[in-house]
């Protein structure tokens, strides 16, 4: 493992030493170092002692008396877990960014929650693994290929990776399921970015939960179970009465805008079934009603499922062929008629049939266009042109 950058002084970190041995009265070596250490972050007295003769960082000037005034008037400068609000800079925005997505997803008065949760997400996501990779000596900043020199925005300030170059890494540290979990939130975000959406909460709602989940653990795995959001991030899981009608107008197909659906059902047709079941991709919390009869018992109650147990494999088992409906190009439904006995049936058949039906309209839900122009058919309308062609 690289060693630790927190452990080494930075520039200005010398500048404010160097400044702080001119003062008067003296500070001895050990006072000195106890401004610079804290929990996340130890360095070794002998450092100190070699600025002080000389041995290292000859070339730094020291800080001037406002600068060292400045250091030692915010001086901690730590957050409430003991992070540094420069030296640990990255790992305290990627807290905050994560507690804000939750946050803005709990907004009772929002309506933009799962838009919001993503942008936001994504930006926690990408300081986490920018903390990382520092922490592991990785250079995380893009580079020329041609002259491998650091790429420079408008101003001047180095080009740092984008999330899905950060999950591309070698030396991302996530397993495939988070990592497929972020592949899917980031193209999602793709299709969402400048367009109206209506709302898609239920629909992307596991991954959600699932985003915020493995955030914490990534947390904690990486930097210490002392800076995991456990205590601040809370997860309640509300219930209350559901009438029959509400249930399944929840359980019913929602209007949900086609170009989220094609993007949703394209991402997953390529993840393997073990992806799709491992709630590191999508935290699903099924429950069951069951009547009782004994006194005091109320006429509805909750049972959670755990995933490997056979009611939990085999709601697993529909989530995945829920997420894997069959679809067919045209000439697939064509040749298909064709086998049933209908010889006749051509492509320009089933153009006129589907242009008939208004069928690529999205309401009838009766396929998806995965790309512009590269339209799917489901089984749903393989069955309405089969009972077309029998009448």
């Amino acid at each position: 493992m690289a060693r630790n950058p927190n452990n080494k002084l930075e520039r200005w970190e010398v500048a404010i030493i160097k400044a702080m041995m001119a003062e008067t009265p003296r500070k001895t070596d050990q006072d000195i170092l106890a401004y610079f250490t804290r929990p996340t972050r130890s360095i070794n007295h002998g450092r100190i002692k070699d600025i002080r003769d000389t041995k290292t960082h000859t070339a730094v000037p020291a800080a001037s008396a406002q600068e060292l005034a400045e250091f030692l008037d915010a001086w901690p400068d730590v957050d409430g877990s003991g992070l540094h609000l420069i030296g640990d800079e990255l790992l305290i925005k990627a807290r905050e960014a994560m507690l804000h997505a939750v946050q803005g997803f709990n907004n009772p008065r929002a309506y933009f929650k799962s838009e919001v949760f993503i942008v936001t997400a994504v930006i926690a996501w990408t300081y986490l693994m920018h903390a990382h990779f520092k922490r592991q000596g990785v250079d995380y900043r893009h580079r020329d290929r041609r002259t491998s020199e650091v790429l420079k925005t408008r101003h001047g300030a180095d080009k740092h990776w984008e999330l899905e170059r950060c999950i591309g890494d070698a030396a991302c540290p996530l397993d495939e399921a988070s990592k497929a979990n972020l592949k899917f939130l980031i193209e999602i975000r793709h299709e969402i970015e400048h367009q109206m959406t209506r709302r898609i909460d239920d629909l992307i709602s596991a991954k959600l939960q699932a985003c915020c989940l493995n955030f914490n653990v990534a947390l904690k795995t990486m930097f210490g179970a002392e800076h995991g959001l456990d205590r601040e991030l809370g997860v309640a899981l509300q219930f209350s009465g559901i009438a029959k009608s509400q249930r399944d107008l929840l359980l019913k197909d929602t209007d949900l805008p086609a170009h989220l659906v094609a993007a949703h059902l394209a991402y997953e047709d390529a993840l393997p079934d073990a992806v799709i079941r491992d709630p590191k991709y999508a935290y699903r919390v099924a429950y069951v009603e069951r009547s009782v009869n004994a006194k005091g018992k109320a006429d509805q109650v909750v049972e959670f499922i755990r995933p490997e147990s056979a009611e939990g494999q085999e709601i697993a088992s529909v989530l995945v062929k829920e997420s894997e409906r069959k679809k067919y190009k045209p000439k697939d439904i064509v040749e298909l008629m064709q086998a049933e006995g209908y010889k006749d049936f051509k492509l320009y058949d089933h153009q006129l049939l589907w242009q008939g039906a208004d069928a690529k309209n999205p309401v009838h839900k009766f396929g998806v266009e995965l790309r512009p122009g590269d339209w799917w058919w489901y089984d749903k309308w393989v069955d309405h042109v089969r009972a077309a062609l029998a009448r």
